[in-house]
């Protein structure tokens, strides 16, 4: 049993190599425009998920999967004592909200997500 539980995955992550072909397809898919639309990333908030396109990727290879969680760092300290490790480390990408990646014992990526 974990002392920090989650809040479930309600963020997903995609890169993408052509950002308005791409943001098309997802308008069609989610029948939404995007809440937010930059150059650098767009996002969508549908069914109380945000779907976001990341162009070239920042890093990523496919997409990413954030578990929001109350406390990221205990998060955190409780999946690399369980063996994860830690790819990204916890940081602000604006207005409080931290985001860090890990991966698993396969190497498989996986975010967690804390608002303030």
């Amino acid at each position: 049993m974990t002392s920090s539980s989650t809040q479930g995955i309600k963020t997903v992550l995609h890169p993408v190599s052509d950002l308005a072909k791409a943001k098309a397809v997802y308008v069609a898919l989610l029948g939404a425009e995007p809440t937010a639309d930059a150059p650098y990333y767009v996002g969508f908030d549908v069914a109380g998920q945000h779907i976001g396109l990341v162009p070239g990727g920042g890093g990523m290879t496919s997409p990413v999967t954030y578990w929001h969680v109350p406390d990221i760092e205990a998060k955190l300290s409780e999946v690399t004592a369980a063996g994860g490790v830690v790819k990204e480390a916890a940081h602000d990408v604006g207005g409080g909200r931290l985001v860090a990646t890990f991966t698993d014992a396969d190497g498989n990526v996986l975010g967690l997500l804390q608002d303030s």
